[in-house]
């Protein structure tokens, strides 16, 4: 059996839209062009510890790519992570759409869960026959990432491994 993924989201998970406590400034260049960062370094323990706990597997779903192994993973404390190959956006499609396109052809049957803060990824996957069991943790891009969002994935993980064996 194929082991479960929990997908990552960079911008409005891990890199919320407003400061909170534990939040640290960072500025990333990827290919020339500069982006604030706001990233909480407790993040890493947390979504590693998510990853041991339940043997399922951490995997970028962004469009950072692997652009967030150089830039996001040593500043929240990540090992380097493999990544959906998402392309550049098409804009006949909402950002979450095209992104939801390409994390189905990718992940094919194999169990998920999504930390996604794009709203319309859970409407793209519903048409999608071809995946597996998923779960889309919905997070509010305001303020990232929370040990809620982290709970909710843990508790389906486990669901996961008690119904199917994973």
């Amino acid at each position: 059996m194929d082991t479960p993924l929990v997908l990552l989201d960079v911008d409005g998970v891990l890199n919320p839209l407003q400061r909170s406590p534990g939040y640290q400034r960072y500025r990333a260049s990827p290919n020339g062009v500069v982006y604030r960062l706001l990233l909480n370094p407790l993040h890493g323990p947390l979504l590693t510890a998510l990853a041991a706990d339940t043997g399922a597997e951490l995997v970028w779903a962004s469009y950072w790519t692997d652009a967030a192994n150089d830039w996001i993973s040593p500043r929240v404390g990540l090992p380097s992570l493999p990544h959906v190959p998402i392309p550049r956006h098409d804009p006949r499609f909402s950002l979450g759409a095209w992104k939801a396109r390409h994390v189905a052809a990718w992940v094919g049957k194999r169990p998920f869960v999504w930390l996604e803060d794009e709203p319309d990824v859970t409407e793209v996957l519903a048409k999608e026959t071809r995946l597996g069991p998923h779960l889309i943790v919905p997070v509010d891009p305001l303020h990232g990432l929370t040990e809620t969002h982290v709970d909710q994935a843990r508790t389906w993980l486990e669901q996961l491994v008690r119904d199917h064996g994973y």
